[in-house]
């Protein structure tokens, strides 16, 4: 029988390979598109594949800004994020261009993943205040970051297919 301990170390290690999942996901489904085809909008008035990928990018950045303050103070407190209030968002996404989005979220996803491998089950545990989650921990962060991420990840899957060229 398992420890609690065991149980919980098997948990998080589960939640951060969904990440790298994800990322795998991601990688297979924008292979062979070129920059304008990941640009595209493929559904009128919804972010493109490569619009996806930023957001995604953006929000890890914003997941790991999080962590950061978890990690530094006890149970810090958070604003709801929407991307249309960021103005970093916008900016985001113009300054580069798709296949250079993807290739660098790629990078900076498995750097994150790395640092959640490193982390002490004490760091699993901090907590942190939200409006609409009250208090929760870096394991409800994590989690949640792959519930919300997988939403994404089935919307590339969709947009990308009238991308894909008919042999």
């Amino acid at each position: 029988m398992k420890s609690i301990a065991e149980s919980g170390r098997q948990l998080r290690e589960s939640f951060v390979e969904r990440l790298r999942e994800h990322a795998r996901d991601v990688r297979r489904l924008t292979e062979g598109l070129d920059d304008d085809a990941l640009e595209r909008r493929t559904v009128p008035d919804q972010w493109s594949v490569a619009e996806l990928t930023c957001h995604l990018w953006r929000v890890q950045q914003l997941f790991e800004e999080r962590l950061d303050a978890m990690l530094a103070s006890d149970e810090p407190s958070f604003e709801s994020y929407a991307p249309e209030n960021d103005p970093d968002f916008s900016r985001f996404v113009a300054s580069r261009r798709g296949g250079e989005a993807v290739a660098a979220w790629l990078d900076a996803r498995e750097q994150f993943a790395r640092r959640l491998d490193r982390l002490t089950p004490e760091e699993w545990c901090r907590r942190g205040r939200h409006p609409t989650f009250a208090r929760f921990d870096v394991e409800f962060l994590i989690e949640y970051m792959g519930h919300h991420e997988a939403h994404h990840v089935y919307q590339i899957f969709v947009r990308r297919l009238p991308l894909l060229r008919k042999p």
